[in-house]
């Protein structure tokens, strides 16, 4: 359900009563007197070490340090050692993999639908919710953000984006194309929403696309690192150099965005009663200086899952604290639910423990406390003094914190403690996860108007190969015969009449292919008449090799109208007539709802 503007008026208001603001002299229909505003800025792939005030001698993080010094830092925050994970605990307050999401693409790292989210809380509640930038926890409705408590979406659902300038987007499910530096736009996105609700209560969501590969930073951030010697550190013999240069030359980027934010909060007059935080979803994408910590993303140890993590609130938190306790990215959930005083109606119990008491300064009750960090099929546990790692090795991370001495035989009692918890996880948790992901890609929602069915969700028959081994914003190609077919299991949510978009590329001397869509028989086809070949993108513009598919523009064409009805089928692409040599490259079918 989604409040009314006038019961949302009215529950604002009694919101602010909660704040202690509604006495009968107090006027309930100002700033003051309103709940506060939340804004999230996620960073994508950015270690513990990318921060000047983590020590990191060569980058200066200004913007994002000052928000440390008059906040609160946590010390030692914990994230998930990937992508989609972090954002799913974040969501809900729960472990990923009770939630369906075991995997960053092919469907793997969807929200499961029964999973409540706090922006859906907030958005019943009144708040007006915008996302911006990369949501990573399903792409089609209702898995969509924009059915997932948040009424505004700009930016992309795919686990990462191919080019970084001048992008191909999505605006509340319908293509746009975006000009300009991709983290740059998203902020400016997120700040015109801010702007146009900053008489209201609003929760603004920014997970940004940087320092994910592909490495393209503009010139502006790139010099001052092109040549830099960097920083020794103790897997340096690992490192590759340039990719940290981009890495760091970003990480300068974002934190000038961050600023910006920051600044357009006090412009606005609401930066005191706004909760400003930011983090990042998982250590580093490469080996670099982090502080010596052990493991970077995808691992489980100190350095592939501590966060840096700030909390900027003037009107409540006093500045310059730093908090030790052990805390972690599902936290998040009961603790923003806690700090605007609205209820979680969900019936799903939280891993996460809401840190208001911590954030208010009182540590007196805070518990002693186990966080388990899982991805693949290695599982570590962290309590406030140890880290018991994936392979069952103990480390004191007070006295060790880079992990280099096994001391389990030493204090065997709390290696089998903390052995007996991640054994219990195991097999209460993990053991959740279906054998086999019998999830179809839903389409035909019918509160959303498109749908979209990449190539990174299809699966390719016959010649038809994937512009690269990872989905993530790949195409199809070597569409050579008839016999080939691009195919998708779907579930219809409702029956409808859509209208299909094929983005497609042909090069010359290759157009006159026939090309169908069809499901049982039910057929859209459009004959392929005009060339349009562009080059591969990002190349110009890569600071480092990517490993990740290179991208085109591709080019929109109707296929006409196709009617779905409700329920469990195949929907195919297919190739009619190919009279030259290949029929087209594939990125996406849009499907809108008439």
């Amino acid at each position: 359900m989604q409040f009314t503007p006038t019961v949302r008026i009215l529950f604002l208001s009694l919101l602010a009563c909660l704040y202690g603001a509604c006495t009968p002299d107090a006027p309930t229909d100002t700033g003051e007197t309103s709940p506060p505003n939340i804004v999230i800025i996620l960073a994508d792939d950015q270690g513990w070490g990318d921060l000047s005030m983590n020590g990191n001698p060569v980058v200066n993080t200004s913007h994002i340090d000052s928000l440390g010094r008059n906040g609160l830092i946590f010390d030692r925050f914990y994230v998930d050692p990937v992508c989609s994970p972090t954002r799913a605990a974040l969501l809900t307050g729960r472990y990923a993999v009770r939630g369906g999401v075991y995997s960053t693409s092919a469907g793997g790292e969807r929200l499961d639908l029964d999973e409540q989210t706090f922006a859906r809380h907030l958005q019943n509640a009144g708040y007006r919710t915008g996302a911006f930038g990369k949501w990573h926890n399903g792409m089609q409705a209702p898995y969509h953000p924009n059915s997932r408590g948040f009424e505004e979406f700009y930016g992309y659902c795919s686990g990462h984006w191919g080019s970084y300038f001048d992008a191909m987007l999505e605006h509340n499910g319908a293509i746009v194309q975006s000009e300009g530096y991709l983290t740059d736009v998203l902020t400016e996105r997120a700040m015109d929403f801010m702007q146009e609700h900053r008489d209201e209560s609003f929760l603004v969501y920014l997970p940004l696309n940087t320092p994910h590969s592909p490495m393209q930073v503009p010139d502006r951030w790139w010099q001052k690192f092109a040549d830099m010697e960097l920083p020794a550190h103790r897997f340096q013999d690992q490192e590759n150099p340039d990719h940290t240069r981009a890495a760091y030359a970003m990480a300068e980027n974002i934190d000038w965005n961050v600023g910006r934010v920051a600044d357009k909060l006090a412009e606005l007059g609401i930066d005191e009663r706004t909760i400003l935080i930011y983090f990042s979803d998982n250590g580093p994408n490469g080996w670099r200086w982090n502080g010596g910590m052990a493991g970077i993303k995808g691992h489980t140890n100190e350095g592939g899952v501590r966060s840096p993590f700030v909390l900027y609130w003037p009107e409540k938190v006093p500045q310059g604290r730093v908090v030790r306790q052990i805390t972690s990215v599902a936290d998040l959930y009961p603790t923003l639910l806690d700090l605007t005083a609205v209820a979680d109606p969900g019936d799903k119990a939280t891993d996460g423990l809401s840190l208001q008491p911590l954030i208010l300064g009182d540590t007196t009750a805070w518990p002693d406390r186990v966080l388990v960090n899982h991805w693949g099929n290695r599982t570590s546990v962290r309590s406030q003094q140890y880290r018991l790692d994936h392979e069952d090795r103990l480390f004191d991370m007070i006295s060790d914190p880079g992990q280099t001495t096994d001391i389990g035989d030493k204090v065997p009692a709390v290696k089998a403690v903390l052995k007996k918890k991640k054994d219990i996880w195991r097999e209460e948790v993990w053991s959740e996860l279906p054998e086999e992901d019998l999830r179809s890609f839903t389409i035909g929602h019918p509160d959303a108007v498109y749908d979209q069915l990449p190539a990174r969700d299809g699966i390719a028959h016959g010649n038809i190969e994937r512009s690269n081994r990872w989905p993530n914003c790949s195409f199809y190609t070597n569409w050579t015969s008839p016999e080939d077919s691009i195919s998708w299991e779907v579930e219809v949510l409702a029956d409808g009449e859509f209208e299909a978009t094929l983005y497609y590329t042909c090069r010359e001397g290759d157009t006159g292919a026939v090309i169908a869509l069809q499901t049982g028989m039910e057929v859209a086809t459009v004959k392929i008449d005009e060339a349009y070949d562009p080059p591969l993108r990002g190349i110009e513009h890569d600071r480092y090799i990517r490993g990740e598919s290179y991208v085109k523009d591709f080019k929109p064409i109707a296929l006409g109208t196709i009617s779905l009805q409700k329920g469990k089928q195949t929907l195919s692409l297919k190739a009619l007539e190919i009279p030259g040599e290949m029929a087209v490259d594939f990125r996406l079918l849009l499907l809108k709802r008439l």
